[in-house]
């Protein structure tokens, strides 16, 4: 049994302009906005699920989309209200599945550098 390929936005991106891309008369490339709107649609979709499924995507230069577990958390814990300092009662929390993006170094550089401002 063949081992499971971990998804490519770049592959998915290629593979799409070869099969969308037409070449003229005079050998230049065209691609019609329309196609390229939609294709660029489908590989961001198909780049979800698959971080929605638990795997890591990444996208080229501006970060990864993965899937983070939250753990259910109990109700009817006694704690106080940190503006108003009434005491309350939690509510309870289900485990719940949610999206999490993690920026590249460079990105962050990029940001934190003043001569960019």
């Amino acid at each position: 049994m063949a081992k499971k390929a971990k998804f490519s936005l770049v592959n998915e991106m290629y593979e799409g302009l070869l099969k969308t891309a037409q070449v003229t008369r005079n050998g230049t490339v065209r691609i019609k906005r329309s196609e390229l709107k939609n294709l660029v649609e489908t590989t961001f979709t198909k780049a979800i699920k698959h971080a929605a499924k638990g795997e890591r995507v990444r996208f080229p230069v501006i970060g990864a989309l993965a899937r983070k577990d939250v753990v259910a958390k109990k109700g009817g814990v006694k704690t106080t209200n940190p503006f108003t300092g009434e005491p309350m009662v939690t509510k309870a929390r289900p485990a719940t599945k949610k999206p999490r993006w993690s920026f590249p170094k460079s990105l962050k550089d990029t940001f934190a550098n003043k001569r960019n401002w």
